[in-house]
């Protein structure tokens, strides 16, 4: 025997226009926004006003910078956001957290226990966080720190679920337009045209992860790689004006 279902409501996670109903089990939901995937984050889905508490991209985000003025609000970090910070961002009820990176020992201080391949996300923590670049002290991306920056007292969306096996998931961060879509201008947003010379990337594999450049060439042949398999690659331009051949499985696009 089984009683009558009882209907569960379920806050939507993103702010934007109805776009289509599914008779008796929900909608379709669709906004134009600005979109930040991270590397690595805890916690589900929540929102907050975004506020910036660092001066740059490079600075730690430490307790100090975090106060009674965070709640309720995406605080954003710079290069690593230290134990207690992520604690004091807990106690005085900010929505979530967005930095460059995170000490994996201060990690496993915060959650408890190791992070496995298993997904993120479900953790009833206080708090959201996302990382945007890796472990350990990383700067933010200039161009993710400057785009959140010029979006500070903005609504975001945020979700630190992770999946690092098959069916990769991101954390992301979405921060939607105001008013409807139709009224945004969605037709003048251009298509991603891929890599090419001049794309901003940053590499997601060693012995340069982390680290931010610029396509400089992209070789249409085959390369043999120091594993003698063959794949296609691409010549990167770091900011210090250092170039490497890297693979182009080994890197990731940075959209504007």
């Amino acid at each position: 025997m089984r009683g009558e279902p009882i209907p569960v409501e379920v806050k939507a996670y993103l702010q934007g226009e109805v776009v289509e109903i599914f008779e008796n089990e929900g909608c379709a939901i669709s906004t134009l926004g600005s979109f930040v995937q991270g590397i690595f984050g805890v916690g589900g889905e929540t929102h907050g006003t975004l506020k910036i508490v660092v001066p740059d991209n490079a600075t730690v985000l430490e307790e100090k910078h975090i106060d009674e003025n965070c709640k309720g609000c995406v605080v954003v970090g710079g290069s690593m956001a230290t134990a207690d910070a992520v604690k004091k961002a807990i106690s005085v009820e900010a929505a979530g957290i967005v930095a460059g990176g995170i000490s994996d020992k201060d990690l496993r201080e915060f959650l408890g226990y190791d992070i496995g391949v298993a997904i993120t996300g479900n953790e009833e923590l206080g708090v959201t966080l996302v990382i945007t670049e890796g472990f350990g002290e990383i700067a933010m991306a200039e161009k993710t720190f400057e785009l959140l920056k010029s979006k500070e007292g903005i609504m975001a969306c945020i979700n630190g679920a992770t999946q690092i096996r098959a069916g990769v998931i991101r954390p992301e961060v979405v921060i939607p337009l105001s008013g409807e879509i139709a009224e945004t201008g969605a037709e003048e947003v251009a298509l991603t045209e891929g890599l090419k010379v001049g794309s901003p990337i940053r590499v997601i594999r060693q012995p340069y992860f982390g680290q931010i450049g610029t396509v400089s060439d992209l070789p249409p042949a085959l390369q043999q790689l120091d594993s003698e398999s063959k794949a296609r690659v691409l010549e990167v331009e770091f900011q210090e004006g250092k170039k490497a051949i890297i693979p182009r499985a080994n890197v990731e696009l940075i959209e504007g």
